[in-house]
């Protein structure tokens, strides 16, 4: 597996980039906002990437941020949601405000992206919500960080750390977001809620 790659941009088109390193081109799929992001011709690049493997294909998909390509993977979980579809959604969709949409159950927001209907917009909540807060993401957290919160008594909190987590968020991150959140008396989908507006202005 290929966790990133580093090297020269040498290639934008509407669908993929073309980096360079060590001689070799790499043909990259990306999102139209992380090609954006990448900047000019040229210039040294680093793209975390997702290798698809099929029997009649193999391909690379890259992202800017770790957050990205966590909610790339996230999306390719969802049935029926394929790689293509799942870049469509990338570029149309901050990944914090996917997961503010997931977890507020906002079928508005989510009907409104590309390829995606009422029936998929509901499979997306459905098989997207408990990741985001049960016990695959406390599995995340370190126990030293998980032992921290604990022992302030904020068990919300250290479950709003681990969904955010989930999605990808570095430890510092999930601080920055929650540090001016009074978290007193809420939940924690309040909390995941407020944080992830933070972490998208």
């Amino acid at each position: 597996m290929i966790g990133y790659i580093k090297g020269s941009l040498e290639l934008k088109t509407g669908e993929y980039v073309i980096i360079e390193t060590n001689g070799v081109g790499y043909k990259i799929f990306m999102s139209a906002p992380s090609m954006e992001r990448l900047g000019e011709i040229g210039q040294k690049v680093k793209v975390f990437t997702y290798m698809r493997v099929r029997e009649d294909d193999v391909s690379l998909y890259g992202f800017c941020s770790n957050e990205e390509l966590r909610m790339f993977e996230l999306l390719l979980s969802v049935s029926g949601i394929g790689a293509k579809s799942a870049i469509s959604i990338l570029s149309a969709i901050s990944p914090s405000s996917f997961a503010l949409a997931v977890i507020s159950d906002d079928l508005g927001k989510l009907k409104k992206l590309p390829g995606v209907g009422a029936k998929s917009a509901q499979r997306i909540i459905l098989e997207l919500k408990d990741k985001l807060k049960t016990q695959e993401a406390m599995e995340e957290t370190s126990d030293a960080m998980a032992v921290e919160y604990l022992t302030q008594e904020n068990q919300e909190v250290a479950e709003a750390v681990s969904a955010l987590q989930v999605l990808g968020y570095t430890r510092k991150e999930c601080d920055t977001a929650l540090e001016k959140i009074d978290v007193k008396g809420r939940s924690v989908e309040e909390i995941i809620k407020i944080a992830l507006k933070n972490l998208a202005r």
